[in-house]
C-alpha cells in the first residue's frame, strides 16, 4: 500500500517514530514536510530528522509559513503524480487552504484523501474557508479528528463519511521511559511543560504555590508571553526563589525533564476562541511514571482516564488539595505513576496510534471500489 503523507506537525524528531511504525506495517510511506515551521508565539520549529528509518522523508517549500489556515506548500502536484500514492493523508483541518490545495491534486491524481481535524470549538468560517471546508467534506475518502469534540462538529458541518477518532501521535514507550534514579526527599518538584501563554492557566500554578509547605518547588519549562508577568506574580506574592523558569527543549529532550518532577500538572483553562485539543505532555509524563494534573479544560479528562487527577479548571482551592494529596501520600503517587504508565502502553503509544492509522488506510484503499 503506497501512503504519502503531508504534515507539518512531523517537523518534531519525536513524532516521527508514528512514521516509523506505520512503515514497519509494510507501508509504502513516504512524508512530506517542510524544513520547519514558524509556530505562533514561539518560533522556527526547524524539521529534526531524529526518527527516519523505513519511510521516506521529503521537503517542500511553504508559503506563508506560520500562518495556520493559510499556508500551502509548492510543487505538491509534480510529486504527486510521480509518487502516485493509493492513500493521501494531508495532516491538516478541514477549513485550511492547504488541506485544500492538496485534496483537490489528490482527487486529480485519483487517490483516497483524509484529512485530520482537532477544532474543538464550534465555528461557521466565512468565505474562503467555508468553501474550504465544503469542498474537503464532499471529496475525503476518510476523516479523522483528534477528540471526541472536533468528530461531532464535523458531523454537524455536514460530513457524512467514514470518521475514525485517534490522537495525532502518541509516544514512544523507550524514549519516554521511566527513570530509575531515586529521587531527592527534601523538595517536591511540581512541573510544566509547554507554551507560557495565559489560556494554559500557568499564573494557577504560581499562585498555588504560595499556599504549599515550602518544600514544594514549581519548575516552568517552555517560552511565551506570559513569563514577564508570571515572574511579577511569583515576586509579587513571594515564591519567586521558589520558580524555576527554563527555556523550551527539543522534543526528544523532553523525557529528561519529565524525569526530574515529582507531579506534572496541565492547568489549562477555556476561552472563547480555545480551549485543549488533547494535551500530549499528559501522556509524555504518563509514559516516563510521572504523576498527572489536569483540568477539566477540554480533552483533558479523557486522556487522563483513571490514571491521574483532574480537578475543575480554575479551581485553585481544588488545585491545592490535589497536590497536597500528592506531597503527602507516597503510595498514591506510585499507584498513579504505574497507572499512568500502564494507560500508555495500552492506548497511547506510537506503536498503537500508528496501527490505528494503517486500519484507517487499508480501510480507505478497500473502499476504492
Amino acid at each position: 500500500m503506497r501512503v504519502v503523507m503531508l504534515s507539518k506537525a512531523v517537523v518534531a524528531g519525536a513524532y516521527q517514530r508514528k512514521l516509523e511504525e506505520i512503515a514497519r506495517l509494510g507501508v509504502e510511506l513516504t512524508v512530506l514536510a517542510p524544513t520547519g515551521w514558524r509556530e505562533p508565539r514561539v518560533g522556527l520549529i526547524p524539521l529534526e530528522r531524529r526518527f527516519t528509518s523505513g519511510y521516506t522523508l521529503l521537503t517542500l517549500p511553504i508559503v506563508w509559513n506560520g500562518h495556520h489556515h493559510i499556508h500551502f506548500y509548492l510543487g505538491l502536484r509534480p510529486l504527486l503524480n510521480r509518487l502516485r500514492p493509493q492513500v493521501f493523508h494531508i495532516d491538516e483541518e478541514s477549513f485550511n487552504l492547504a488541506t485544500f490545495l492538496a485534496m483537490r491534486v489528490g482527487v486529480a491524481i485519483g487517490a483516497r484523501c483524509c484529512f485530520y481535524n482537532w477544532a474543538n470549538i464550534d465555528r461557521r468560517y466565512p468565505p474562503p474557508f467555508s468553501w474550504f471546508e465544503r469542498y474537503n467534506l464532499r471529496h475525503a475518502s476518510h476523516a479523522i479528528a483528534g477528540n471526541q469534540e472536533a468528530a461531532a462538529i464535523l458531523r454537524r458541518h455536514g460530513y457524512r463519511g467514514p470518521l475514525s477518532v485517534i490522537p495525532q501521535f502518541g509516544v514512544d514507550p523507550n524514549l519516554f521511559a521511566p527513570s530509575d534514579a531515586i529521587r531527592q526527599q527534601d523538595t517536591f518538584t511540581i512541573g510544566y511543560v509547554g507554551r507560557l501563554v495565559p489560556e494554559k492557566g500557568v499564573a494557577d500554578l504560581v499562585r498555588v504555590l504560595a499556599d504549599l509547605p515550602a518544600q514544594a518547588r514549581l519548575r516552568l519549562v517552555g517560552d511565551g508571553s506570559e513569563q514577564p508577568r508570571l515572574l511579577r506574580l511569583a515576586t509579587d506574592i513571594g515564591v519567586r526563589e521558589r520558580i524555576d523558569i527554563q527555556p523550551a527543549v527539543s522534543s526528544t529532550a523532553v523525557p529528561d525533564v519529565m524525569r526530574q518532577l515529582d507531579v506534572l500538572v496541565l492547568p489549562s483553562r477555556t476561552q472563547s476562541n480555545w480551549k485543549e485539543q488533547f494535551g500530549r505532555v499528559l501522556i509524555e509524563a504518563m509514559s516516563c511514571g510521572v504523576p498527572v494534573v489536569g483540568s477539566t479544560c477540554g480533552e483533558i479528562p479523557q486522556v487522563i482516564g483513571d490514571a491521574g487527577i483532574v480537578f475543575p479548571e480554575g479551581d485553585l482551592a481544588a488545585l491545592r488539595t490535589a497536590l497536597l494529596r500528592l506531597m503527602d501520600d507516597d503510595r498514591l503517587r506510585t499507584e498513579l505513576a504505574q497507572r499512568g504508565r500502564q494507560r500508555v502502553l495500552a492506548e497511547f503509544t506510537q506503536a498503537a496510534i500508528a496501527r490505528r492509522h494503517v486500519a484507517v488506510y487499508q480501510a480507505m484503499v478497500n473502499d476504492s471500489g
